[in-house]
């Protein structure tokens, strides 16, 4: 056993590493991280892993590892806490206690080692609640690399002579001979980085030579010029007039970046040459050597005067109207029915503040556009600090949630992962997890023959710039395929890999039924086994045997996630948590493939083929425990990544979304990283939906609501986060205040004050605000110790996860070109460093903190990561942000950013709709309610929030006033006294300033008038259905303290050929939610008969009441009629009958209303008489 060092600040972590299996061996060894991995970046003005008192933090903490939750330990926080590592032996690694003694022994002297590829790509590992963390080995489909030849030896094939050292800075191991061949007939080139070799001294200059290639690969600050005496033969220009330069402007530097063309007449003239002869009229101005810096990577793009100066003054002429309109109708109340003009006054009062509610925050709407070229030349372009061009772009760590494999089916999460491994963006940037909630082998087996195949498509989409790179719809696409393709192998490499897919399709189809066989044979094999035990015992073999149904993986042993059968400990509410990198992190250099022979499909020698980090995670679950279902499953995820990858963004994404557009995580970060950057904590992308019947009958798309409300929202404070397609800021997510402020005070927020949360002393701190140091040397006080003693109580007691957080907030920061006032920027080239290598310590670390006890007594779920207490934990954790101060932006890409599938059944969708309503009556009677905003929300922002909360109670009046039609032609009266000539003015200049407001919205938002009409419908079909129920459920949560629970949203897969692809668009599934909207379809249609033959069988017919309850009945009757038409399912399914019987029966039951009720003045001969 080998003990740590241990440190006050940290406690002391023992790892034991076993020979495990089902016979576990008794040899052990020590296992250490051999490389820090508190920060990854090589620039001295970078954080450093040091605690506040200067005292090293260690990386492997493992403070809840194997630790139960009534442990004594935790509560005397006891400096020695240990867990235990078991890992079989395997051919890769194998038990050398001699190798371990020796890496100890480096490791006193100080040396620091990187260690080879280690098997973790391999390995899942477990463990949790009262468990040890183990690290089983398993052999599966997903890394098969090649033999490896090992020490010293040539890499070239057919020779094994001595390598020699630091001839090339890939590392390509080559001997003399190999090495000369390569000088001669290889054209210089290494043959593992394809680059040709900079230099080809032997002897002595070897050294140097080394010592200068690893200088080069640090990212080094540029120094100062006051560090050093100037020599008085040089010449110092100090720059006064260029604000964005520095006091002491380094001309050498800027003919360094300019590469010799800085400003006229310098020595090296360009060869086009900016003087006679080129350009317009044969000059050419010099270059803007300051467009560099200056140019932004966004630009907001105001809506065009002539349409949104006519959309706000029709904003408030119809408020006015609306005014009018209701003074009129309070003072002018209808005599013979006062129950009905009450009614109808109070529903119309309600109606206006709803509009107005929603009217307000669609004042300032705004269109943003990005510039990629700039982002490629500020992050990715050689500099003085960056002279190899590495990509200085900071990390992302996307996420996607998966729950149920049966109703989310393996193949579209498969899909969606490899859009996110394809994207384009540096690879060793990119880090890929799948959190499967459920636990179910499936997932897991499906997810690694999606790591298997994205070895080719991840290449080809590279090579011959592929989009989508989603393969299902790639290959499902009807356009021509050959469109801008002029690559002569494009066809046959596309039919090569069309092949594959398909093959790996038919695996992952097969994955259920052989994951039953298998299971069913091992445990056949085990009740043979426990049968010969028992005779072997000499026991009754009648006696039962008790065998659990287990469920096996590949390699014979048990899966330690859920299980068919649902066993103790192996259920979907009770199992370990697990983790698994199916994808090891990427080497920081170019990986080229090779040419298309029996094994390659197709030709990578020009393509880089590394592909990102891909993580199975699935968190423990034990009875006992709140789960916290999806935003649970999200923090999780947020302390994993942390620990293993911790990019400093994160994206989330749903399991039927997927990267639509292979360039959006770059469209995404112009905006993080532009000028004011810091103070944005999200990006959110519109969400766009495939599978969608052509005339969207129920209002799937939602683009009024993306492209109306979220446009008019990113130009207050910022939209609202809908839970999925958005890139968050690590820092925001963890609760930590924006870097600047501004407070609204006095009416409707006029009076702002602006906050500088970050300075180095603060006098007064609200109580639900952190504030993030920056770094150690800027604050005089104890701040840093003060912040550093909270974070066990706020993040747990993991220090590996506290460790990270300075790390991810540096490595988010704006580069100190672009940095604005109050902010602290980080040097350009600072991330153009490798990662650090990923070691068992660190994945047992990350097993520890998904345990289901991590969260007690922390601050997760309630003011970190995605906020617990709602199941629309999406809005109100995008809220908390807002509430702090922080910015938002919305993103609409030309081409869509991600695409998704929405349910296009009836049933479905009211389920979903109620899901929505239901957390927004939830938010209501919350303290997230937006009547409790800080000052820090503006003020049409709060607005928009408090619609969140209020727009479900506008059912019960909708509900009311859907009905008063048909009240009015069954009683013969009106909510007005009479149709007056004023009334109809008012009625027409209402509904014409609506329709002017719809067609200006239309016009600057860019939907059709059909979106708009289908979300009016369905804003009604909602409103009486799902709304309804989401205030009944919300009112039982707060007054009797009902559980609210839902069902998992199915996604649609992929139909498969010959069947309708909206097959589910005609089935119909009963649901007590279609009670109201038939009823009042059905109310409204006897009651057009009944009124109509009232007023032809009365002597005085009052034709004015019966048009006004047809004409408000038949506007309540056009809404519905989506909903009707889903009834009916498919079309020419409902026999003729089926009309007829209604007809007479609206006939017979109209007759029936006359005799009970006759008209007045009636005859003799309206009465019925037996003869």
């Amino acid at each position: 056993m080998v003990k740590m060092a241990s440190s006050p600040t940290s406690s002391p972590v023992t790892i034991t590493v076993s020979s495990g299996g089902k016979e576990s061996g008794s040899r052990s060894m020590g296992l250490t991280s051999p490389v820090p991995r508190a920060s990854i970046s090589n620039n001295p003005n970078s954080p450093s892993p040091l605690g506040s008192r200067g005292k090293r933090r260690l990386s492997s903490g493992g403070r809840y590892c194997s630790m139960s939750k009534d442990d004594p330990m935790e509560e005397m926080n006891s400096e020695f806490v240990s867990y235990t590592v078991h890992i079989p032996p395997t051919p890769d690694h194998q038990s050398v206690s001699a190798s371990q003694a020796s890496l100890n022994e480096d490791g006193k002297d100080g040396a620091k080692l990187k260690p080879e590829r280690s098997f973790i790509s391999g390995t899942i590992f477990t463990g949790g609640y009262n468990s040890v963390t183990r690290g089983h080995v398993i052999d599966c489909s997903l890394e098969r690399p090649e033999t490896l030849k090992s020490g010293m030896v040539c890499g070239m094939k057919g020779c094994d002579e001595k390598a020699l050292q630091g001839k090339c800075e890939c590392g390509f191991k080559i001997c003399r001979e190999c090495y000369l061949d390569c000088l001669g007939s290889g054209g210089g080139h290494c043959p593992g980085c394809k680059e040709p070799y900079k230099d080809v001294s032997e002897g002595e200059d070897e050294d140097e030579d080394e010592i200068r290639s690893e200088a080069e690969d640090q990212a080094l600050p540029l120094p100062s010029m006051a560090d050093f005496k100037l020599d008085k033969r040089l010449s110092l220009v100090k720059s006064f007039k260029g604000q964005n330069h520095p006091q002491d402007f380094d001309h050498t530097r800027w003919l360094f970046e300019t590469k010799g063309t800085y400003g006229y007449g310098n020595a090296v003239w360009p060869k086009d040459g900016y003087g006679v002869g080129s350009g317009a009229n044969g000059f050419e101005h010099p270059p803007d050597f300051g467009e560099r810096s200056n140019r932004p990577l966004t630009r907001k793009v105001g809506v065009s005067a002539a349409i949104i100066s006519p959309y706000r003054l029709l904003i408030i002429l119809r408020l006015v109207a609306l005014g009018f309109f209701l003074t009129w109708r309070i003072r002018h109340p209808n005599r013979d029915a006062m129950w009905l003009w009450g009614m109808s006054i109070t529903c119309e009062l309600w109606f206006a503040f709803s509009w107005l509610l929603d009217q307000l925050p669609k004042l300032c709407p705004v269109n943003r556009i990005t510039d990629l070229s700039v982002l490629k030349e500020r992050f990715e372009s050689p500099n003085l600090r960056n002279p190899k061009g590495r990509s200085d772009l900071p990390g992302i760590d996307v996420f996607v949630s998966t729950a149920d494999p049966e109703k989310e089916p393996p193949l579209v999460t498969a899909n969606t992962i490899l859009s996110i491994l394809a994207v384009d963006y540096p690879v060793e940037k990119v880090a890929c997890y799948l959190s499967d909630d459920g636990g179910a082998l499936l997932t897991f087996e499906a997810l690694a023959e999606t790591a298997s195949f994205a070895r080719i498509w991840v290449p080809f989409c590279r090579k011959h710039n592929i989009e989508p790179r989603n393969p299902e719809a790639y290959f499902g696409q009807k356009r021509d395929f050959l469109k801008n393709k002029v690559r002569l192998d494009f066809v046959r490499e596309r039919r090569r890999v069309k092949r594959e897919y398909d093959e790996f399709k038919v695996r992952i189809n097969s994955l259920p039924e052989s994951i039953r066989r298998r299971s069913d044979a091992y445990n056949a094999h085990e009740e043979l086994r426990a049968k010969k035990k028992q005779m072997e015992m000499g026991g009754n073999l009648s006696d039962p045997l008790k065998v659990p149904k287990a469920t096996w993986m590949s390699d014979g042993s048990h899966w330690p996630g859920t299980w068919a059968s649902a066993e103790s400990d192996h259920s979907r509410g009770d199992h370990a948590g697990i983790i698994q990198a199916m994808l090891a992190p990427p080497n920081a250099e170019p990986v080229y493939g090779a040419e298309a022979d029996g094994e390659n499909l197709i030709d990578t020698t020009e393509v880089d083929i590394r592909l990102p980090m891909l993580v199975y995670v699935s968190r423990e679950k034990r009875p006992g425990y709140d789960h916290n279902k999806k935003a649970g499953a999200m923090n999780a995820l947020v302390r994993t990544s942390a620990i293993m990858s911790n990019g400093p963004f994160i994206l989330n994404l749903d399991c039927d979304h997927y990267i639509y557009n292979s360039l959006a995580l770059r469209e995404g970060m112009c905006f993080m990283l532009d000028r004011g950057g810091d103070r944005i904590c999200y990006v959110q992308f519109p969400q766009r939906f495939e599978g969608i019947d052509p005339n969207d009958r129920y209002a799937n798309h939602n683009n009024v609501f993306f492209d109306v409300s979220m446009r008019a929202l990113d130009g207050l404070q910022g939209p609202m986060y809908v839970g999925t397609g958005c890139i968050f800021r690590r820092t925001a997510l963890y609760g930590f205040s924006p870097p600047r402020a501004t407070e609204h005070h006095g009416w409707f927020g006029r009076r702002k004050i602006k906050l500088f949360l970050r300075k180095p002393k603060v006098t007064k701190k609200a109580e639900d605000e952190i504030a993030l140091p920056i770094n150690a040397e800027h604050n005089d006080d104890d701040d840093a110790d003060i912040e550093s003693s909270l974070l066990p109580k706020r993040f747990g007691n993991s220090t590996s996860l506290a460790a990270s957080i300075p790390v991810a907030e540096y490595q988010g920061r704006l580069l100190q070109d672009v940095k604005g006032k109050g902010n602290h920027g980080r040097p350009a080239g600072s991330l153009a460093v490798p990662r650090e290598p990923l070691d068992a310590a660190t994945v047992a670390e990350a097993i520890s903190v998904i345990s289901c006890f991590y969260e007690d007594r922390t601050e997760w779920g309630k003011r970190v990561g995605w906020i617990y207490g709602s199941v629309t934990e999406d809005v109100v954790t995008g809220y908390r942000m807002h509430n702090r101060g922080w910015r938002s932006v919305y993103c609409v890409t030309k081409r869509d950013a991600f695409r998704g599938t929405a349910p296009i059944n009836l049933t479905d969708r009211l389920h979903q709709v109620l899901r929505w309503a239901t957390g927004s009556v939830e938010i209501f009677f919350s303290r997230n309610n937006a009547l409790f905003a800080s000052p820090r929300m503006k003020f049409l922002q709060r607005v928009a929030y408090f619609n969140v909360g209020m727009y479900p109670f506008t059912s019960m009046f909708l509900l009311v006033y859907c009905i008063l039609p048909a009240v009015s032609l069954f009683s013969g009266q009106f909510i007005v006294q009479s149709l007056s000539v004023t009334f109809l003015i008012f009625l027409l200049a209402i509904t014409i300033t609506l329709c002017l407001l719809a067609i200006l919205e239309i016009k600057w938002s860019g939907i059709t008038l059909h979106d708009w009409w289908r979300n009016e419908q369905f804003w009604l079909i909602g409103g009486t259905s799902a709304h309804p129920a989401a205030v009944l459920q919300g009112l039982l949560k707060v007054i009797a303290g009902v559980d609210i629970s839902f069902t998992l949203t199915s996604k649609s897969a992929t139909p498969e050929d010959g069947d309708d692809e909206f097959a589910e668009l005609y089935v119909v599934k009963w649901s007590f939610l279609m009670v109201p909207p038939i009823t009042i379809m059905m109310v409204n249609m006897i009651a057009i008969a009944v009124g109509a033959a009232r007023t032809m069988y009365s002597t005085f017919p009052q034709w004015s009441k019966l048009l006004g309850g047809v004409f408000f009945s038949f506007w309540v009757l056009c809404h519905l009629y989506p909903f009707a038409k889903g009834l009916m399912g498919r079309r020419g399914k409902v026999p003729t009958i089926v009309f007829v019987w209604s007809g007479l029966l609206s006939i017979i039951i109209s007759l029936l209303w006359v005799y009970i009720n006759p008209p007045s003045g009636s005859q003799d001969y309206m009465k019925f008489q037996f003869p």
